[in-house]
């Protein structure tokens, strides 16, 4: 019997990912939208936290090799990512709860 290599099977599961939560996202109602917004607020928040530890590593002894710098620079790059998505959630979540109140009348 033949393995499946890590990789397709990776990917296999990414592929699979990738359609849950277009399916999942889409059809989610407006009304739960915001508070979905905080939720991945939230989660993102956690992500700065691991990109942070990240592009803080270091080798023994403090000697920078290959794959510290990698690291590094893959911690430096998830760190901006998130917080772009944390600036943008909270811009959408504003956004929405705009549209839930009351206008003013004009008289």
């Amino acid at each position: 019997m033949e393995t499946v290599d890590p990789t397709v099977f990776r990917l296999a599961i990414f592929v699979l990912a990738i359609f849950v939560g277009y399916y999942v996202v889409w059809s989610v109602t407006p009304a739960l939208h915001t508070p979905l917004m905080a939720v991945t607020n939230a989660i993102s928040s956690v992500i700065i936290v691991g990109a942070l530890l990240a592009a803080a590593a270091s080798g023994a002894g403090g000697e920078l090799t290959g794959n510290i710098l990698i690291s590094k620079g893959a911690g430096a790059l998830a760190a901006a990512f998130a917080a772009v998505n944390i600036f943008g959630g909270f811009l959408v979540t504003q956004r929405m709860l705009a549209m839930y109140k009351k206008k003013d009348k004009a008289k």
